[in-house]
């Protein structure tokens, strides 16, 4: 007897992490309409495009933090190594280097902070909200040390105003193809990191760290180097957005990046990343990102208050984490003795 042939249909909501990222991309359909009904300028070209800028840095992270959870991990430096990255570009600027060093140095300090987050949690088998919630604190001290506590002048106005005028019309205003670079930026960061994580021996150590980290070992994955990759991803993906934050304000902030640990952290889960590792895929953080941009940009076109708007996102980002623990462990909670 001839075996029954799978729907094709089913076959790729069944794939791993797909039916999460499916359900997720509905809702963003059906809160695109509903924000639509409400304002008809919603989805007006101007702010469509709009937008999609403000997309793009959700996007830039949510997939460091996704690096990460899926490894069963979580990275809380993500938001101070955006600041970090930002004030040492800017402040170098200011202080009269070329564009090109600068972000060179902040991409050499955000790798080292990845380093030491990957071998803290790796090697000497700290607690990952313990490692990164110190370097954490650590990168945000030294946001506010380089320029002595300062915000720093306009960087447009120094020695090499000309390339860093460039710098920010690259990086933040221009746009190709009728879409800001920011997107595209985002976009091309999304197809490179997805592509490792799809097709490559270092994805498929990822997700095998994150289901099982003995299970991973005892098949030949080298665990500390998995991890150590994933937490250099991390701060990879946050030193760009540093950049692209520095690009947009055109000054270095000393609470550049604040918080932004949670937007990552919201883009990844909404996006079918489990916190509990080993599952969901990178196109659902391009979901996730869109989700939480369109909720933002939404409510701030019908006029809701900034403190609703993050009860709003933190009440969506919990029940996400709740729906995955379920699905996970097919209970909440303890069971009874």
């Amino acid at each position: 007897m001839e075996e029954k042939k799978q729907n094709p249909i089913k076959k790729f909501l069944s794939a791993r992490g797909v039916g999460q990222v499916v359900t997720v991309l509905i809702g963003l359909v059906i809160l695109c309409a509903v924000f639509n009904v409400i304002n008809p300028n919603f989805l007006r070209q101007r702010n469509v495009a709009n937008l999609l800028r403000q997309i793009a840095p959700w996007i830039i992270i949510g997939i460091g933090q996704g690096y990460v959870l899926i490894t069963a991990n979580i990275d809380l430096s993500i938001g101070s190594v955006v600041g970090m990255s930002c004030m040492i570009i800017a402040t170098l600027i200011c202080n009269g280097a070329h564009p090109v060093p600068a972000v060179l140095v902040a991409l050499v300090a955000s790798l080292a902070t990845g380093a030491v987050n990957g071998t803290l949690v790796a090697n000497f088998k700290l607690p990952p909200f313990v490692a990164t919630l110190g370097t954490q604190t650590i990168c945000r001290g030294v946001a506010q040390l380089v320029n002595n506590n300062m915000n720093t002048d306009g960087i447009t106005g120094a020695k090499f105003g000309a390339a860093a005028k460039a710098m920010t019309n690259f990086f933040y205003y221009n746009k190709t193809l009728g879409i800001f670079n920011t997107f595209w930026i985002a976009l091309v960061l999304w197809a490179i990191f997805n592509f490792v994580l799809a097709y490559t021996r270092t994805g498929r150590h990822l997700y095998a760290v994150g289901s099982n980290t003995e299970a991973a070992k005892l098949s030949g994955v080298n665990v500390s180097l998995t991890i150590l990759k994933a937490y250099m991803v991390s701060s990879f993906c946050a030193f760009v957005l540093g950049l692209v934050v520095c690009a947009q304000t055109g000054t270095g902030t000393t609470n550049a990046g604040m918080s932004y640990e949670t937007y990552a952290v919201a883009a990844s889960v909404i996006g079918g990343i489990s916190t509990m590792g080993g599952t969901g895929i990178l196109s659902g953080v391009l979901v996730g990102a869109s989700v939480w941009a369109v909720m933002d940009n939404g409510l701030q076109m019908i006029g809701t208050q900034v403190g609703l708007k993050n009860v709003v996102v933190g009440l969506i980002v919990i029940g996400c984490v709740l729906l995955d623990v379920v699905r996970r462990t097919g209970r909440l909670g303890k069971r009874k003795s």
